[in-house]
């Protein structure tokens, strides 16, 4: 009679023991996830991984509006270099809207990329930029009509002229951008127009002198 109480009592011990180790290795896997006790790490690693950039998250109505202004004003400057493969004679002319098509054509891609991740909807593409004529540096239709018509000299006097005013205009709106927008990534792409494009106005200037 006392051998058969003595070996319940060890068994109830046991049970008792395996029970608190079983909750503890529990409780010791919630902690350490530090997923508020749901054990899932996976899940938890595949938000982290899924947070956005800085450049997604730390940006204001500037840097917004610097994206839907620079895009349209980009893709006429994208126009205007297209034509001076077939219409220029200056190869130095030539050169230089490769290059600028070179530059902006990924600058056009980044800042779309950057409304999307803000939620905003980006500007339409499309070779009409009547509605953006009011933005500093455009052209108008009338002005992109004569430059689509030129060739020769008189082309390489039109684009130069009409690229210099439109650079121009870039330059005010990235300066915009660079004092009044919150986004790092915005604000790096503002300085690095500014630096390209007033060097370029100046090589126009000089080509222009040339003519």
């Amino acid at each position: 009679m006392t051998t058969r109480t003595l070996t319940r009592r060890v068994a109830l011990a046991t049970a008792a023991v395996t029970s608190a180790l079983v909750l503890a290795a529990c409780g010791g896997g919630s902690d350490d996830n530090g997923d508020g006790g749901t054990g899932h790490t996976g899940h938890g690693a595949s938000a982290a991984s899924a947070t956005p950039s800085a450049s997604a998250g730390a940006h204001n109505a500037q840097d917004v509006a610097f994206a839907k202004g620079m895009i349209p004003h980009h893709q006429q400057a994208l126009e205007m270099a297209e034509l001076a493969a077939d219409r220029a004679s200056s190869a130095k002319v030539k050169d230089l809207a490769a290059r600028i098509e070179k530059a902006q054509d990924p600058e056009i891609r980044t800042l779309t990329g950057w409304l999307k991740a803000w939620g905003e909807q980006p500007p339409m593409a499309g070779m009409d930029h009547s509605g953006h004529t009011g933005m500093s540096g455009m052209m108008s239709e009338d002005d992109m009509a004569a430059l689509k018509k030129a060739t020769g000299k008189d082309f390489d006097t039109r684009f130069l002229s009409l690229m210099v005013e439109h650079h121009q205009g870039a330059v005010e709106m990235a300066t915009t951008e660079k004092r009044r927008g919150r986004s790092v990534d915005a604000k790096a792409m503002a300085d690095a127009i500014i630096t390209a494009q007033d060097a370029e106005i100046e090589e126009m200037k000089r080509l222009l002198g040339a003519e």
